[in-house]
């Protein structure tokens, strides 16, 4: 099943945004316009050695790993090499959306984006955004919200 078929057969409003390719969201939104504060960071991380989590972050922000472990009620957490990540999502890193994974994960937003109705995330390739509600995010990842991000 595809992204845009996942997210019908959820009946999840959404909209792609097709884009020239790109990994890093500073240049995502260079290319779109986006501002980068709402261009997200949805970045694999390893969870005690024994599972994975996606962590969603703002464009413009770093993962701060000891909240972000804190929020997993985890001892060590660690990102997920480039090469290994879409093994476990499914996606290529810069086209990771932060719904529809290969694998389920926790899934964990950052509190601030909590506050947009809507985001743009990896569209399921490295030329596509795709804006979700956030609310829909949360639903359908049963993902916590928590302050994980720094700088």
């Amino acid at each position: 099943m595809t992204l845009e078929e996942y997210l019908r057969s959820q009946g999840v409003w959404h909209r792609f945004i097709a884009k020239p390719a790109t990994i890093h969201t500073v240049d995502a939104a260079k290319v779109s316009g986006i501002e980068l504060r709402r261009i997200t960071k949805n970045l694999v991380f390893k969870v005690d050695d024994e599972d994975y989590a996606l962590l969603i972050v703002p464009g413009d922000k770093k993962v701060d790993v000891e909240k972000a472990a804190e929020a997993l009620a985890a001892d060590k957490i660690s990102l997920v090499p480039f090469g290994q990540s879409e093994e476990i999502s499914g996606f290529p890193p810069g086209g990771t959306p932060s719904v529809g994974h290969k694998r389920r994960m926790k899934v964990v937003l950052d509190r601030s984006l909590s506050d947009l109705e809507t985001l743009y995330c990896g569209g399921g390739s490295r030329d596509k955004l795709l804006e979700l509600r956030v609310k829909d995010i949360v639903r359908l990842t049963d993902a916590a919200i928590a302050e994980i991000s720094t700088g």
